[in-house]
């Protein structure tokens, strides 16, 4: 255990202990590190646990603070203050910053890990896109939360599988199939259109001329399933490709045609029907989804025998706890919101009390260029396709920006702003001051100032103190985002950590050669700032230059 969980720790009984509050209570009264620059004033530890204290007993506030502060200390504190209201605002001894220092020197990453790491399996699906087409500009913002989501679990000890589920079974299928073949006869000369609730978009038309460059004019004689077969598996692996240019590498590409030609539908609907779940009607099978807060009861399959999207969904939760998840995770754009009341209504029809179900829903995303916003149709072939955006800023900056937003806010993707090469782009900024630690340890290097060792905190002092607690900050931001699922604190963490160390850089010399006590204090937090970096561009899986 650190010295600031230890704090806590000690915190948190003392709480309980003298104040009764329980385990759940305590744990919001916690000492939260302060790393905000214009709030040093206030102590490096803040707690509201006196007002909540005073609500429970109907004393003042500062009279409960002050309580606290008589009967609460810890060695790693030199005092507490009371702020505001009754806020409490601890004051950590210059040794304990050395001893924070001392201890991301030497556990690096593992300082910034849970001590219980949550051992549950857990199942992440996202982007499962229609194998329909290219993948579009919304598609990439799914796809990051995701693949964020699933890298921060794995680095806290989870084990995490990343799962793309295909959308290829039913109708959109048969339509796609439909408009390739028209394509394919239009470059035979035939004189036929695609109809309008078809796919026209001219990537089925670059397609056909593939096609047709294998079969000639034999294709012409093909059946049905051939064009719908060809378009699919061409335009999967097309959409494969695109998320390995974005860093995306799925642990499972599950088939929706699979569960129902192995009769796990078929399976998953009689299971149902038999615990009374699932009722006729009008010749069709309904799910009583509205047992469980659904504002209608759902078809899983039609009066001409098909089975729905739904019923399909009811065979893939099935078939993932069968697979032994207990956390299912799925990440959705915001127009299926309606599917949440339903999915979870599902689960508990299942009779699965031990697995959880989260769905992370994102707004739109919108492109901004020239102060315009783009506009797109899949359908009628006009769309921004996540490719595109890729090749046009890079990997680094589509990841970046389409994560530095919260999930349930539009995000609008400034194209203008993408394609800069100064600090006004986020990814500039905060690779130049990754970059400029490097050049510092370089330079440091060429002065003599090598082999930096934990012995070196020592020198450091009060000035020194913001970026070491922003550093130790990370563990919470961690948490923070295995628990709600936030993954965007971790862009907001990174720009923050950016800012403070440029501001430190601007106004201390790190090199002075004729000061090496301060200099090798200073040469230490460029190692910590480094490494911290490090940790977090991997879990962005975000390039660190050596040079810009």
């Amino acid at each position: 255990m650190n010295l600031l969980s230890a704090i806590q720790s000690a915190f948190v009984t003392y709480l309980q202990k003298n104040h009764l509050l329980d385990e759940g209570t305590s744990a919001t009264a916690q000492f939260v590190l302060n790393v905000d620059p214009s709030k040093q004033q206030f102590g490096d530890l803040t707690s509201n646990a006196a007002m909540i204290i005073a609500k429970k007993t109907g004393k003042a506030p500062r009279v409960v603070a002050q309580e606290i502060i008589d009967g609460f200390n810890h060695e790693g504190i030199s005092h507490i203050e009371i702020a505001g209201p009754g806020f409490l605002n601890a004051y950590l001894k210059p040794s304990s910053i050395q001893e924070i220092a001392h201890e991301l020197f030497v556990q690096k990453e593992l300082y910034f890990k849970p001590e219980q790491p949550h051992h549950v399996a857990a199942n992440i699906e996202f982007v499962s896109a229609n194998p329909t087409g290219p993948l579009h500009l919304g598609h990439g913002r799914g796809g990051i939360i995701g693949d964020v989501l699933g890298n921060v679990m794995r680095f806290s000890g989870q084990r995490a599988t990343k799962e793309f589920y295909i959308n290829d079974a039913g109708n959109q299928i048969a339509r796609l199939g439909e408009s390739f073949k028209i394509r394919c006869q239009q470059l035979a000369g035939m004189d036929i259109a695609v109809p309008e609730d078809g796919y026209r978009g001219d990537y089925l038309v670059d397609l056909a001329k593939h096609c047709y460059g294998e079969y000639g004019t034999l294709v012409l004689e093909k059946p049905d399933i051939f064009f719908a077969d060809y378009a699919k598996k061409h335009l999967l692996q097309q959409q494969q490709e695109t998320l390995a240019k974005y860093g995306i590498i799925f642990d499972e590409w599950f088939s929706e045609k699979q569960l129902h030609d192995s009769g796990a539908v078929a399976q998953a609907i009689a299971n149902l029907q038999e615990r009374g779940f699932i009722y006729e009607n009008e010749g069709a099978l309904w799910f009583a989804s509205t047992r469980y807060g659904d504002d209608k009861d759902r078809v899983v399959r039609k009066k001409t025998g098909e089975w729905t999207y739904v019923a399909a969904d009811i065979a893939y939760l099935r078939n993932k706890i069968d697979r032994g998840y207990k956390q299912l995770i799925m990440i959705l754009g915001h127009d299926h919101h309606s599917y949440v009341v339903r999915l979870q209504g599902i689960l508990k029809a299942l009779d699965y009390p031990d697995v959880t179900l989260d769905v992370i829903l994102y707004q739109l995303v919108t492109m901004k260029a020239s102060g315009q916003l783009v506009q797109m149709s899949k359908r009628a072939g006009t769309m921004v396709t996540l490719h595109d955006v890729i090749d046009t800023v890079g990997t680094d900056v589509a990841r970046f920006f389409y994560l530095n937003r919260k999930a349930d806010a539009q995000l609008e993707f400034d194209l203008d702003l993408a394609l800069k090469k100064t600090e006004e782009n986020p990814v500039y900024y905060l690779q130049y001051a990754y970059v400029r630690t490097n050049s510092v340890r370089a330079k440091a290097k060429l002065e003599g100032f090598d082999s930096i060792t934990a012995d070196d905190r020592k020198g450091l002092g009060g000035d020194e103190a913001l970026l070491i607690k922003k550093i130790a900050s990370l563990k919470s931001v961690i948490a923070s985002v295995n628990s709600n699922y936030q993954t965007h604190l971790l862009t907001y963490y990174l720009l923050e950590l950016a800012d403070i160390f440029h501001r430190y850089y601007a106004h201390h010399r790190i090199i002075v050669t004729d000061n090496k006590e301060q200099t090798r204090a200073r040469l230490f937090l460029v190692e910590l700032v480094n490494h911290c970096f490090e940790t977090v561009l991997e879990l962005l899986e975000i390039s660190r230059p050596e040079k810009m």
